[in-house]
């Protein structure tokens, strides 16, 4: 089967489409025909050595790259109940010290990392659920709002960011206060935002709490300068971060976290069954994945670049 793998950090140039054996499932592991695999801003990381140089991974000779993969179980391991070949799944390869990720034709996985596919959505569309879906869904499970609070989502046209507002707003019953550029209010308002914010207001603070007096009860910080956001909460509020490097410090009683995305299936279960807005920005096939990373790297997409396997049902 042919695979995409890195040997050598660097650019998308250093991407290398590679024919290995088809890997076979342990006890509790299932292997996927791929169909699509997105591409996320992590694989990027990934690829340039800066997950390796901020002690995320240990140096290895070969990395696999791809974290979300939509398709069909191809095969069972031993101890297996849930799925069966046939079956239309996603899931989510957590584990970066791996030789295979997500881009490439077959994939095994941890049963407990997969679950059903999304009805009616092509695995194009259902390759952009797992990672983006549960990172939002585990951020929003980290503050723990009850329905009618306020909550600031900051990169809310963002893959992360989106989500976060739909499952906030339609499903957990939160009032959302929503930053993003202005081209993008519209299309934030219709994931259920009640407010909009531009991310280019000189002080977002202000503008929140023109909004929101005395700040919103919490943030959920996906994009931008997290401090801003911070200043927006409500003293002895919540406020939850996805993005790498220094987390802001719990000023006025906050409570700060950081959270680390982690498969669960049956999380993946009930995002699949949500029937939540799934965004595509384009698809190219597995040998291009370098001119995905180029393109991701350029900025300015709506919606997860998709890689597809040729002959596995990946279109779109």
């Amino acid at each position: 089967m042919r695979a995409v793998v890195v040997r050598t950090f660097g650019g998308p140039e250093v991407l290398d489409l590679i024919e290995v054996p088809v890997p076979e499932p342990g006890p509790g592991q299932v292997r996927i025909r791929v169909a699509a695999a997105a591409v996320n801003p992590v694989d990027l990381a990934t690829r340039a050595g800066v997950l390796t140089e901020a002690g995320l991974m240990a140096p290895r000779a070969v990395t696999g790259i791809g974290w979300d993969v939509a398709g069909t179980v191809d095969a069972v391991g031993a101890d297996v109940t849930g799925f069966t070949p046939g079956d239309a799944v996603i899931g989510l390869r957590d584990l970066l010290d791996r030789d295979l990720g997500g881009y490439a034709e077959y994939v095994v996985l941890d049963a407990g990392a997969v679950a059903p596919a999304p009805a009616g959505r092509t695995p194009v569309e259902a390759a952009t659920l797992p990672l983006n879906g549960l990172t939002a869904t585990q951020a929003l499970d980290a503050l723990d709002l009850a329905p009618g609070r306020t909550l600031l989502v900051t990169g809310a046209a963002g893959a992360v960011g989106g989500f976060a507002v739909e499952l906030a707003a339609r499903h957990r019953g939160l009032r959302v206060l929503a930053v993003a550029g202005a081209a993008d209010a519209d299309a934030v308002r219709a994931l259920g935002a009640t407010w909009v914010v531009d991310r280019a207001v000189p002080d977002l603070a202000d503008a929140a709490r023109a909004l929101v007096p005395g700040g919103v009860d919490a943030a959920l910080h996906t994009a931008g300068p997290a401090l801003p956001a911070l200043a927006a909460v409500r003293n002895r509020g919540g406020f939850v971060t996805v993005v790498g490097g220094v987390d802001p410090k719990p000023l006025r009683g906050i409570a700060v976290r950081h959270t680390w995305i982690a498969a669960d299936g049956p999380a993946l279960a009930r995002l699949s069954a949500a029937d939540l807005t799934l965004r595509v920005a384009d698809t190219l096939p597995l040998d291009r994945a370098a001119e995905a990373h180029a393109r991701l790297e350029r900025g300015g997409l709506r919606g997860r670049l998709v890689l597809t396997a040729p002959g596995t049902g990946g279109g779109s």
